[in-house]
């Protein structure tokens, strides 16, 4: 499907709204450019002691004037401090004081900075006259605009001198923007989009390379960075970014200098750490704003001595839930988290330097993992073949839950048919209550076939939820650094590079985001009471007490990363530099999640603990009780070794868990990787300007998986024998299956060229064209259900996904205009991927899969400075991915994939799938609902997933108690007569896009700083628009996100005399929330789907002071 830049609501009422607000900003800093007024005889200056790259760019803003520089007049020159009201000549003066600089005026009124032999050291007078011809042009010159230096080559350059596509913010380019955390910086880069995971981690992707494999033995797509240092699990994306230098965006394969994982590329976050100055320095800051938020941080910069310094600096934010539970009438989805940051320098001599880090994170709030859960509801088949279905009951129990229909529908609030749910079944049809008093009908604990949420119906905002339960979110994390730098001689330079981390995470919220109806039937109105829910209140160990279907679950995960990177640098004097390198990451994480639902509880306790003749006399009061329970220990079933088949009921609760209980899901996976690597990069520059640079890497990874399998409603006997109707093999706690241990090497680098031509309409060029590979490793999938083949007949999927390597083409050119008025930058690149990682959540866990695919781009990034006080910047990227042909994959929301045949089944409670069958097959056992009744008909169903030794199959095979093959009249073998195992039919992915890649991205910022009196004022606005996309491989209607756009406003005043800063500024201006992303649950819990969308509006009024 072909889809355009412009196709989106722009021409809408809303569109139209936002583009005049967009529009009128642009007016106004037109206007007020137009109408500047001249260069005042004085202005105030505050200049801070400083490199001088940087004090001339705080000069340029000062005063309103253009400087160009070239970078080697200035490469480690320092700047002395410039403060008070003066005329700018004066203050320039200052600057270039003592440096053996001095500058000089263009016909453009841009000033050059050039050696003081080529002239005055004073500034020259101006000469509005000369011609331009006389004018000579510096090589290499810098524009005020583009000044960040970056270290995306492990050396610090400037930025337009780097042959990669990269993109730097510096903290005032952050601020300006205000782009507070990494889920915002998409905000400002094409081609990258960001969401949160259903779990503990996110996906930041890049040119539709990200992280969509879901296991704790996957590592991310984008390498994250913490000074250089990749993070395998951070929580750098959940934190507010503290006191820092500066961001760095690589986009594309970094296999060379960042190895492992960047095979989307890499987010670099630099964080500002002791300097030796003169005085003591800092800032403070508090902030206020909508839902009653507030705000500090701050930092101190001391020097000891002169050879040491510690800087200290810290951040708190605390603010009201913006999501509102209808049910609770409580807000959730709060924020309360800190920050600090520890960091020492220490210059024992011009040769040694050394610097150690500490930072803590720590949230405790009740943050939301997910938004809203969507659900267009299944109200299952009228007709099977040419059998009408006329009992509610019976279609219910054939529908799936949710149908595959668009998220943007008024049907997608509807809730799921949970009649189908196999907890709900079975405990519908198994627990036999007996009857009321004077009544012979027996009761069900639920009503067969009933949906839980009939007649429930959502409301239609995103930011309202209706549960029970609200979320807990707990994170903290620990990231400790120690660097050396020793030169060996005047031209080589060893680094040492030390890091440790730890990382725990917890987080519990509702499952299911919507109130039931009352399901369980008063026990206490019975002939026979049963305490199972006496008053229609059943009370889970977990969830306590409720009437209605409850479900909660549990993410948390502990990890711990040990990381050592030794370089050596050369600077010679030559054509040829180089790097050489070596690193080594050991990593341990244990990542469990667990899935709570109070019929699980219901089941555990009431089909497979049922009070057994061998336990002897009910206790009082329930002599005469129909049903009770009994607890899964020692004693169950009187002791009675081979006949005492039970399943362990864990009661601790869920903020202290024992965790070893069989009545909840819990996938366990504990993974270690270990991994090292060599590395080195040569640079040769051929000519003054062209450049030759080559890199390899040598990658040997290894990792080890302890798989614990899952044990839900999973029994077995006291003597450790098999449990006979579960099909499990343990009773209490998880047992490990034997390590799976994987080991990959890979070999990976790049071949740069990049030439600097001069151009007779540029100031400065630069061309590139590279190759690069990458290198992502391959993993474990969780693992399954522990289910006994001999009882229940179930094929467990492929426990392993391959590793990624991707081949990527790329050419690029930076430019630099109009004395440094304007650059231009673009990209084009070309990738040839294999193996790239998908997940979606088969069998209660997570199936990564392997697909091949080709993507390639287009990218813009540009910044112009007609004057010195307006600004534009702005960035688009095009992007086109597609799935190899002939790749495909079963999609769990369409198992048939329209093929009229074969019909969704659900299976028995123990099996975590849904599955296909013949629809002849499925027409015969309804036809037979009338003659068999609901008991047999529901157990006739599940055997068509799998058959089972205690309830029933159609395979003569396998031994049963219960030969539905004899009943029906036909035999059937799922795991063979059925396509891919019964598991359903494979979606054809040939020409799909890859999910979360938008086709178009584009981002415009304009701002302007006027001057009155002792103050500037500086407004800005930035307007975000991202295209539609797909958050799954199957591309489907159900998969479709509609492109979304986002405007955010900020008004900055500063007194550069007195260093203080008020800012206010507005996020989200039109209050939109988009969904941004979207996550498909589980089939036996309906599939339903949790989406993500941005924060609302939001607005802050902030204060900062710098002394």
């Amino acid at each position: 499907m072909t889809r355009h830049l412009f196709t989106h609501p722009a021409l809408t009422a809303k569109g139209a709204l936002r583009a005049a607000a967009l529009g009128a900003t642009s007016a106004l800093v037109w206007a007020a450019a137009s109408t500047a007024q001249a260069e005042e005889p004085q202005r105030r200056f505050d200049i801070e002691a400083q490199p001088l790259s940087d004090a001339l760019l705080d000069y340029a803003r000062q005063s309103d004037r253009v400087i160009t520089v070239p970078p080697a007049l200035v490469e480690g020159r320092m700047a002395e401090a410039v403060s008070g009201d003066m005329p700018p000549e004066e203050a320039l003066r200052r600057l270039l004081a003592d440096t053996g600089l001095s500058t000089e005026r263009s016909a453009s009124g841009a000033y050059r900075v050039r050696a003081a032999d080529d002239g005055d050291n004073e500034p020259e007078e101006e000469n509005t006259d000369q011609e331009p011809a006389e004018e000579p042009e510096p090589q290499g010159a810098a524009q005020s605009i583009d000044n960040i230096t970056v270290t995306a080559q492990r050396r610090e350059q400037r930025i337009q001198d780097v042959p990669i596509a990269v993109s730097a913010f510096s903290a005032r380019d952050l601020d300006s923007r205000k782009i507070e955390g990494g889920s915002e910086l998409l905000r400002a880069i094409p081609n990258v989009t960001f969401s949160k995971n259903n779990f503990s981690m996110y996906n930041f992707s890049i040119r539709g390379v990200g992280t969509k494999a879901i296991s704790a033995a996957s590592d991310p797509g984008v390498a994250i960075s913490f000074n250089n240092t990749p993070l395998i699990r951070n929580r750098l994306f959940e934190q507010e970014y503290l006191d820092v230098q500066r961001v760095e965006v690589l986009r594309g394969p970094q296999g060379t200098l960042y190895g492992r994982n960047a095979t989307g590329g890499v987010v670099n976050m630099i964080p500002n750490i002791a300097t030796h100055s003169d005085e003591i320095e800092g800032n403070f800051g508090v902030e206020v704003g909508n839902y009653a938020s507030r705000r500090m941080r701050g930092h101190i910069n001391v020097p000891v001595t002169d050879t040491f310094a510690v800087r200290l600096a810290g951040a708190a934010t605390r603010r009201d839930g913006f999501d509102y539970n209808t049910f609770t009438e409580r807000n959730v989805n709060d924020r309360n988290l800190w920050s600090s940051r520890l960091s020492a320098s220490w210059t024992p001599s011009d040769r040694f330097r050394a610097n150690l880090i500490w930072e803590h994170f720590d949230e405790d709030d009740q943050r939301a993992r997910t938004g809203k859960q969507l659900c267009t509801t299944d109200p299952g088949p009228t007709q099977i073949g040419a059998t009408a279905i006329n009992e509610i009951g019976l279609q219910n129990i054939l529908s799936q839950g949710c149908l595959p229909e668009s998220l943007f529908s008024p049907a997608a609030y509807g809730t799921p048919n949970a009649a189908s749910f196999p907890a709900y079944r079975a405990t519908s049809v198994v627990i036999s209550l007996g009857p009321l008093p004077g009544d012979d009908v027996f009761q069900s604990i639920v009503p067969f076939g009933a949906n839980p949420y009939e007649g429930i119906v959502q409301s239609r905002d995103l930011r309202e939820i209706a549960t029970a339960y609200d979320p807990h979110f707990r994170a903290e994390n620990d990231v400790a650094q120690l660097n050396f730098e020793f030169d060996i001689t005047d031209q080589l330079t060893i680094h040492s590079q030390t890091t440790y981390a730890k990382d725990d995470y917890w987080s519990t919220q509702d499952y299911a985001r919507f109130i039931s109806n009352d399901i369980f039937f008063d026990t206490s109105l019975l002939e026979r009471r049963s305490p199972i829910a006496p008053g229609g209140i059943y009370t889970d160990p977990q969830l306590g007490p409720s009437s209605r279907l409850e479900a909660a679950d549990l993410s948390q995960s502990d990890n711990e990363q040990w990381y050592q990177e030794f370089r050596l640098q050369s600077q010679l004097d030559g054509n040829f530099n180089f790097l050489l390198g070596a690193n080594y990451l050991h990593f341990d994480t244990q990542d469990d999640y667990y899935v709570f639902n109070n019929l699980f509880g219901v089941a555990a306790e009431y089909i497979y603990n049922q009070w057994l003749v061998g336990a002897g006399p009910k206790p009082p009061p329930f002599e005469n009780t129909s049903v009770i329970t009994d607890e899964c220990d020692e004693d169950y079933n009187g002791g009675n070794p081979t006949f005492s088949e039970c399943v362990y009921i864990d009661r601790s609760p869920i903020n202290n868990l024992a965790g070893d209980g069989h009545n909840y899901f819990r996938s366990k996976n504990v993974i270690e990787t270990r991994s090292w690597a060599v590395f080195g990069e040569g640079y040769w520059d051929v000519r003054p300007d062209l450049r030759v640079t080559l890199g390899l890497r040598y990658t040997d990874d290894r990792k080890s998986s302890t798989p614990y399998p899952t044990q839900l409603l999973l029994g077995a006997n006291l003597d450790g024998s098999p449990g006979a109707s579960s099909g499990g093999f343990l009773r209490r706690g998880f047992f490990a299956d034997p390590k799976v241990k994987q080991d990959w090497e890979a070999l990976t680098g790049r071949l740069v060229v990049d030439w600097r031509p001069q151009l007779a309409f540029t100031d400065e060029t630069l061309i590139y064209g590279s190759y690069s590979r990458g290198y992502k490793g391959g993993g474990t999938n969780p693992p399954r259900a522990a289910i006994n083949t001999d009882i229940v007949q179930y094929l467990p999927l492929v426990g392993t996904f391959e590793p990624e390597y991707l081949n990527a083409f790329e050419v690029g050119a930076k430019n630099a205009f109009a004395d440094g008025r304007a650059t231009l930058n673009a990209t084009a690149f070309y990738y040839d991927y294999q193996d790239y990682q998908v997940s979606q959540i088969v069998d209660r866990t997570s199936l990564n899969e392997n697909f091949d695919a080709t993507v390639w781009g287009l990218e813009l990034e540009g910044i112009v400075r007609p004057t010195p006080q307006l600004q534009f910047d702005g960035n688009l990227g095009y992007l086109n991915t597609r799935i190899a042909s002939g790749e495909g994959s079963i999609d769990v929301m369409d198992r048939t994939a329209g093929n009229e045949d074969w019909t969704v089944v659900r299976p028995w409670v123990q099996v975590p799938s849904n599955c296909i069958a013949p629809t002849e097959h499925v027409e015969t056992v309804i036809a037979g609902a009338p003659a068999y009744g609901d008991f047999l008909t529901t157990l006739a169903l599940s055997a068509l997933c799998s058959g089972s030794r205690n309830w029933g199959t159609f395979n003569p095979e396998v031994q049963s108690t219960l030969r539905f093959n004899q009943f029906y009249g036909f035999v059937y073998n799922p795991l063979t007569d059925a396509p891919n195992n019964g598991r359903g039919i494979e979606t054809d992915l040939s020409g799909h896009e890859l999910p979360n890649a938008p086709s178009w991205t584009a981002n415009l910022g304009t701002q302007y700083t006027f001057h009155q009196g002792e103050w500037e004022l500086t407004p800005r606005a930035d307007y975000y628009w991202q295209d539609e996309s797909y958050f799954r491989v199957f591309n489907s209607e159900y998969d479709r996100l509609k492109s979304w756009d986002n405007l955010n406003v900020s008004f900055t005043m500063v007194r550069p005399r007195d260093r203080l800063v008020l800012e206010l500024y507005v996020k989200n201006v039109f209050d939109d929330t988009p969904i941004v992303d979207a996550f498909t649950n589980s089939d036996d819990t309906q599939l339903t789907t949790n989406v993500f969308t941005l924060d609302p509006r939001l607005w802050g009024l902030r204060i900062s002071k710098d002394f």
